[in-house]
């Protein structure tokens, strides 16, 4: 299969499929006579566990030590597990994150009066520091 009909059946670009190649990822795939790269079953099934560990959103260091843990068949699955709850933790740090910017946000907007006047909050917040959660 070549990088176009790779990327059609994984849903991923065929510039990422490259990249992935790059930074070994995914081993570089065999050649054509005439040069085109060719991808294996067993290609795609690793761009698969790649696209959905990032999909996840693993970052690209976390799907190396995803896919070294899935092809180490000797490996615990407390390894495995350890990883998954670091990312859960890393997620759950960065919703609390999101929600405290959404609420400040709010927070300025309820105080707007979105009106002809030149007067805003939200600016004022921005230029004084104050808009931002753990801003000084």
């Amino acid at each position: 299969m070549n990088i176009g009909q790779a990327a059609k059946h994984t849903g991923l670009s065929a510039k990422m499929i490259r990249y992935y190649e790059a930074i070994d990822l995914l081993p570089h795939a065999g050649r054509s006579e005439s040069g085109y790269r060719q991808y294996s079953s067993s290609d795609l099934h690793r761009l698969a566990f790649i696209k959905r560990a990032r999909d996840l959103g693993f970052s690209l260091e976390e799907v190396g030590r995803l896919l070294a843990m899935w092809q180490d068949k000797q490996r615990a699955s407390a390894d495995v597990k350890a990883l998954a709850e670091q990312h859960i933790a890393a997620l759950e740090r960065k919703i609390a994150e999101m929600a405290a910017l959404r609420d400040t946000l709010a927070e300025l907007a309820a105080t707007c009066q979105g009106n002809d006047r030149p007067d805003c909050p939200i600016l004022q917040g921005l230029e004084h520091g104050t808009c931002c959660a753990g801003s000084p």
